[in-house]
């Protein structure tokens, strides 16, 4: 039917669950089936064949031919992060409740999920509601009007689809981050681009100007920078002079300038993979979540959308207080990230005590620290594997009579799984980035005494395929 790497035009038909369009090619054994990445129903696409099996394939997206009868105008520049834009809300959503509903009845085995899901829960902004972006510099130049590619080149924007050395340049917002400063960025990308210094050049690992990653706090309504240079014509470089242009661009919603020479030729902005100096402001910014203050830097972790997530936990945590939490009971957060969801618990009730446990150290130092800002002083913090933290206090087993789980995208390992079962929590509330490998933890915690008692969605990222999901188990 087809091969690896071949380049194919296909009709879009359907959705399924993670933001894939399906295309149905017709055989004598029945239809073949080419799963299509970020595309939608209705769509004409230019794709290449990824993956081939007999019955199926898998694909990236290349190009849009035909735009779906669904897709409306919007004033912004479609981006590969934002695939939907042009998608009205009410569909994106009615297509992702339809098959994350299916992909629990399909890896949970639940056919009547219907009976236990509870809301869907959209995003309070469709619009402008990322707190972090980053943009990437390319000497190599995608122009999509003509679908040329331009050596020589200074972009400023975001790679172009499904590849890593060309990027096209954000000439309009892209209806995700914030306005103002997408509006100016053709205006920096001009600025930079009279420097005379190179961007950078990917396959060459050459050149000047890397990156640039923005935060935003929508409390102080203030943006925080990071320019990421190589050291490669340094001196002819005034950053100072950057600096005072980006505050007469921005004013007081400048919240800090710091630029990052970073050298690794790996293609990351991270600011560990060099030195950092700091040129105008603050290097930190503080976002407030339901009362409380959270101090983020350009490398913590953080809620991409935090307007929604108060509305994720504020449900989740309606799910832990539906049980009787009792005073000074001890409640296991695990995978906790920054610890945000243990600290607001506490705001509802006071005399419980928290521990939260994650791998990444830098999060549980973000999470001691703003704990701590927040004068809460009923929380425990461990970086530590999860699994390996509750082979090492076995003492928790049988005392833990909720539980709070917020894996990573890759859900819980079945040892870790194991281990968390055999706590014996009467209830677990289970927060995912991931339904699917939600619904495949969901069979194993049924078959180990559980019943999903309720489920909910949270739209955090419109635009995109992806929808979180929050489960409330149950011991029977």
């Amino acid at each position: 039917m087809f091969h690896r790497a071949e380049v194919v035009e296909l009709k879009i038909t359907d959705y399924s669950f993670g933001g894939r369009g399906i295309a149905k090619i017709p055989t004598d054994e029945g239809f073949y089936i080419v799963f299509v990445d970020n595309s939608f129903p209705g769509q004409t696409v230019r794709a290449r064949i990824e993956k081939k099996k007999k019955k199926y394939a898998e694909a990236k997206l290349i190009d849009i031919i035909e735009r779906s009868d669904l897709e409306t105008s919007k004033p912004f520049q479609e981006i590969s992060g934002g695939p939907y834009i042009f998608v009205p809300v009410e569909i994106q959503e009615k297509v992702k409740k339809e098959t994350t509903l299916e992909v629990f009845k399909r890896l949970a085995n639940i056919k009547d999920v219907e009976d236990v899901f509870d809301e869907f829960i959209s995003s309070p902004e469709h619009y402008f509601y990322r707190n972090k972006m980053e943009y990437s510099f390319s000497s190599i130049e995608h122009i999509p009007e003509t679908g040329e590619e331009k050596d020589d080149a200074f972009a400023l924007g975001f790679k172009r689809r499904g590849t890593w050395w060309k990027v096209e340049n954000l000439n309009k917002p892209s209806g995700l981050f914030d306005e103002q400063w997408e509006t100016i960025l053709i205006e920096i990308t001009n600025y930079l681009k009279a420097t005379d210094l190179p961007a950078w050049h990917p396959p060459q690992k050459t050149g000047f100007f890397r990156h640039i990653v923005v935060r935003k706090s929508f409390y102080q309504d203030q943006l925080l920078l990071n320019l990421v240079t190589s050291s490669e014509g340094i001196d002819q470089f005034d950053s100072k002079a950057f600096s005072d242009f980006l505050f007469a661009k921005l004013g007081n919603r400048l919240a800090g300038f710091q630029h990052t020479i970073n050298d690794n030729v790996a293609d990351r902005a991270k600011i560990e993979n060099g030195t950092s100096n700091l040129l105008y402001g603050e290097n930190k910014v503080i976002e407030k979540l339901l009362g409380l203050s959270f101090e983020i830097s350009m490398e913590s972790f953080f809620q991409t959308n935090p307007k929604c997530a108060e509305l994720l936990y504020t449900k989740a945590l309606d799910y832990v207080f539906e049980s009787n939490i009792e005073d000074n009971e001890v409640i296991m957060d695990l995978f906790c990230g920054t610890g945000t969801i243990g600290q607001i618990l506490t705001t509802r009730k006071s005399d419980v005590k928290i521990i939260g446990v994650d791998i990444v150290e830098e999060a549980i130092q973000d999470a001691r620290e703003n704990a701590k800002r927040n004068g809460i002083h009923s929380i425990d913090f461990y970086a530590a594997d999860v699994g390996k933290f509750l082979k090492e206090y076995p003492d928790y087993q049988g005392k833990i009579k909720t539980l709070i789980l917020d894996p990573p995208r890759a859900g819980i390992a079945p040892k870790t799984l194991q281990k968390v079962i055999d706590l014996g929590a009467n209830n677990i509330v289970y927060i995912s980035c991931n339904p699917s490998t939600q619904a495949r933890d969901t069979e194993t915690l049924m078959k180990a005494g559980y019943r999903l008692d309720k489920l909910s969605f949270v739209d955090q990222f419109p635009h995109t395929g992806h929808i979180e999901s929050i489960a409330k188990f149950v011991k029977k």
